[in-house]
């Protein structure tokens, strides 16, 4: 009886050690398919981080948060005052250089003047730079029309670029507007 029963035995030890063998196969490959996915959520939950608002703190506003930019415009003898108003949230910057316009042909546009000077950093991307770092800075140009003669919804892009001081830097932005260009 002991033979049988240690047959038995060994009989019963096989059948049980594949259902150990196929139970640790399923939890190993159900425990790497969840690291896996942790990693996957983690990375997503850090780059989300970078613009959430989870607890009221983000590392790095939304772009329309960081800079608010508003164009206006004003007739003159001389053509149409365009002001591009850039409201700087502290912690952040605008390129000088980055600050464009298009626009159809035959209009024309004036060298900007700002109403603050910019001052020099040392960018890792662009190198020595100078940028607008403060509260409020307003560029201002005059657009003409080549024929003096006046035009009515004349599309202006507005181009422009900036960075955290923390370390990011935003995409080009681009602002679209119409423009009504005065008679000189």
């Amino acid at each position: 009886m002991s033979i049988q029963t240690s047959t038995s035995a060994a009989i019963l030890k096989r059948p049980a050690n594949k259902y150990y063998v196929l139970a640790f196969t399923v939890m190993g490959a159900s425990l790497m398919a969840g690291l896996s996915m942790t990693s996957m959520s983690a990375q997503a939950a850090s780059l989300g981080e970078l613009f959430s608002n989870s607890n009221n703190k983000s590392k790095f506003l939304p772009v329309d948060k960081a800079f608010q930019v508003v164009s206006s415009t004003k007739a003159t003898s001389k053509g149409t005052q365009l002001s591009i108003n850039f409201d700087i949230t502290p912690g952040y910057y605008v390129y000088k250089n980055k600050l464009t316009l298009s626009f159809p042909k035959g209009v024309s546009a004036s060298p900007f003047n700002f109403s603050q000077s910019p001052v020099s950093i040392d960018d890792p991307t662009f190198g020595k730079v100078p940028v607008f770092t403060q509260r409020n800075m307003v560029a201002t140009t005059m657009l003409t029309t080549n024929n003096g003669k006046g035009a009515k919804n004349v599309p202006v892009v507005i181009g422009w670029q900036g960075c955290a001081t923390a370390g990011l830097c935003y995409p080009p932005e681009k602002v679209k507007t119409t423009v009504d260009i005065a008679v000189r």
